[in-house]
């Protein structure tokens, strides 16, 4: 069993040391686990969603901004893709998201790319992968002119709840602000 873990790592280490020399892992990966391209199998279908977003991250700010929304996943390529939608709001602010998480059977790695409705561009995506119940996804971007680290981190509580939550590292990863808390709630009778 030693020798295969020690092989796993091998191979994980040469190809991202590939993906690194041709430029496109942005950010350390996630241990990948045994990923097989059926890792969001679980999130297919609605769910209730409520979201925290702290208003100023980065700025030593404690401000945050509650929302309520609903989520849909639908699965694309027989699982190895898929689609999120978010549509939340509260009193004054109305947010769309949109999610496209594809999977890289070379690498058994996952790329998450997200839109908002507001910049109608694709972001950097964050790679990774699931292991023992959790999804870790790393990427590099730029927040208010300055080089981050950017940590996407699912949690399956249960068949019906899913935990999200994303930080931000503006030290090269040596520490962590969370700057976005979503936990969903499934729809009942919606699972794809």
């Amino acid at each position: 069993m030693a020798l295969v873990n020690k092989f796993r790592l091998v191979c994980v280490l040469v190809a991202l040391m590939v993906a690194a020399w041709a430029g496109t892992v942005r950010a350390q990966p996630a241990d990948v686990g045994h990923n097989d391209g059926r890792e969001f199998d679980f999130e297919f279908g609605t769910w209730k969603t409520h979201v925290s977003l702290l208003k100023q991250p980065l700025t030593g700010s404690k401000t945050w901004a509650e929302y309520d929304g609903i989520t849909v996943v639908h699965k694309v390529w027989d699982g190895q893709a898929n689609v999120l939608e978010l549509d939340m709001k509260n009193a004054s602010s109305h947010l769309k998201l949109a999610s496209f998480r594809l999977y890289n059977p070379a690498t058994r790695q996952w790329s998450l790319y997200v839109a908002n409705s507001r910049s109608g561009t694709l972001g950097v995506p964050g790679i990774g992968g699931f292991a023992n119940g959790r999804g870790m996804f790393y990427d590099k971007e730029t927040w208010d002119g300055k080089p981050i680290m950017v940590r996407f981190v699912i949690t399956l509580r249960s068949a019906d709840a899913i935990h999200f939550e994303q930080a931000f590292s503006a030290d090269d990863g040596k520490t962590w602000e969370t700057n976005w808390i979503a936990d969903d709630t499934r729809v009942k009778g919606s699972q794809i």
